[in-house]
């Protein structure tokens, strides 16, 4: 059954509104991620994926990752949207979040926009930020969308949403 989308009021936006397939673009704001009391990502040159039922995606240029911090790429699930993603292992201050971030080396033409930048989980990091504004997790273990102020759903991820 889908559900019913929360109207946006001013100055919000319904994932219900976002598109299918999905569509990067630029994000004006600056983008970070703590963990274990330090900023191992942080840009200015980030994109975000906006998908229907979805909290935006938030990617980072890999020189914008700090060197170090994630392990080797290991092969992950296919998105029939972006194509075959990598997971890697996010590492730092003696934390270990086993496949906390992901990116897609060879993503299809819709999306060759973000060609290898780094995505990561919020829920296993410290804290993550869309400028000034600190994320909400999307729902469930699955998807890895940022829930920030002005984002209305409802958000795909938790339990009996898989069929939206």
């Amino acid at each position: 059954m889908w559900p019913t989308p929360i109207p946006p009021g001013p100055n919000e936006q319904s994932v219900w509104d976002y598109p299918r397939p999905p569509r990067p673009e630029r994000v004006p704001e600056r983008l970070r991620v703590v963990l274990a009391g330090r900023a191992i990502a942080e840009t200015g040159a980030g994109y975000r994926v906006l998908e229907t039922s979805h909290p935006p995606t938030y990617y980072f240029p890999p020189g914008d990752v700090v060197a170090g911090v994630l392990g080797p790429a290991r092969r992950a699930g296919i998105c029939e949207w972006k194509g075959r993603a990598v997971l890697y292992d996010v590492a730092a201050g003696g934390f270990r979040a086993e496949g906390a971030a992901w990116a897609y080396p060879d993503p299809t033409p819709d999306c060759t926009a973000i060609t290898g930048y780094i995505a990561f989980y919020a829920g296993p990091m410290e804290a993550c930020f869309v400028g000034d504004a600190l994320v909400t997790p999307q729902p469930g273990g699955f998807y890895g969308g940022w829930i920030t102020p002005g984002i209305v759903g409802p958000f795909k991820g938790g339990p009996g949403t898989m069929g939206w």
